[in-house]
């Protein structure tokens, strides 16, 4: 009796695994596929900021501020003097 009780929780814990083995690959998938397209979101993003500051595009550069892209120029970097 007690082996039959045994296996009837071995099969459950079995079942139980399983269905999270296939939970977690649908999650690493995901994520995986997300890296991807984070990807190609930036480098769309970077096309369409060139092309807006090319063109001077004020639609374009309002689309993108609207989406919290800034295109100011950023100041250039002053080197730091040498102390001695």
């Amino acid at each position: 009796m007690l082996v039959l009780v045994l296996v009837l929780a071995n099969v459950l814990l079995l079942m139980g695994n399983q269905s999270l083995q296939v939970t977690v690959s649908e999650r690493q998938q995901y994520i995986a596929e997300t890296i991807q397209l984070e990807t190609l979101n930036r480098q769309v993003i970077a096309v369409l900021a060139e092309m807006a500051l090319k063109t001077n595009d004020g639609e374009l550069k309002k689309l993108l501020a609207d989406v919290g892209i800034d295109l100011s120029p950023t100041p250039a970097q002053v080197p730091k003097a040498a102390s001695k």
